[in-house]
């Protein structure tokens, strides 16, 4: 009978295998330690402020609000403040909010 080593979990962020010394759970999955930071501003995470966004991103909840929280008006923009950003400098790609008028055709 040959040896099967026993699978480990894989990270999600780095794909490699978490061993218990090291695993941190959150949101169904093991985690290394070292792994379990923000996202976008690469700050250490604990049980209290993580945020998961899909099985593989992990935020915190400083960033998670401003990558997928709501935006515009009464939002966090200041008094009287519209903002026009739709988070491209986040990595958002799913706005359909353009400043190019829209024009009908015309048939003549």
């Amino acid at each position: 009978m040959p040896f099967k080593p026993v699978e480990h979990p894989k990270c999600p962020r780095c794909s490699k295998s978490v061993y218990a010394a090291e695993e941190v759970l959150a949101g169904g999955s093991k985690w290394h330690k070292g792994c379990f930071k923000c996202g976008l501003c690469n700050k250490r995470l604990d049980s209290t402020n993580a945020a998961e966004h899909g099985p593989t991103e992990l935020y915190c909840k400083q960033c998670y609000g401003r990558k997928y929280g709501p935006k515009g008006v009464g939002f966090g923009g200041g008094a009287g403040c519209l903002s026009m950003d739709v988070g491209e400098h986040l990595g958002n790609t799913e706005s359909s909010v353009s400043n190019k008028p829209h024009y009908a055709p015309t048939t003549g």
